[in-house]
């Protein structure tokens, strides 16, 4: 084998890898992306819960203000 049929054959492997490492990155931007989606998600049902709490703690000092306004008289 000749010197410029192994260059070739070592251009033409490298340019496979680099199809490959393109294709692989951008399989991997798309789950960022979709990772990133469902992060935002997460985050908005734990705000949405942490405001259901907070009204839940007012709900209960309420109910706690009148035990202790019935336990007062």
């Amino acid at each position: 084998m000749d010197l410029l049929t192994k260059l070739n054959e070592k251009i033409e492997t490298l340019l496979k890898k680099y199809e490959e490492l393109q294709k692989e990155n951008e399989e991997l931007k798309t789950e960022l992306a979709s990772t990133k989606n469902i992060l935002e998600e997460k985050e908005n049902e734990l705000l949405e819960c942490k405001e259901q709490m907070a009204l839940k703690e007012l709900e209960l000092e309420e109910v706690l203000s009148k035990i202790e306004a019935i336990l007062g008289k």
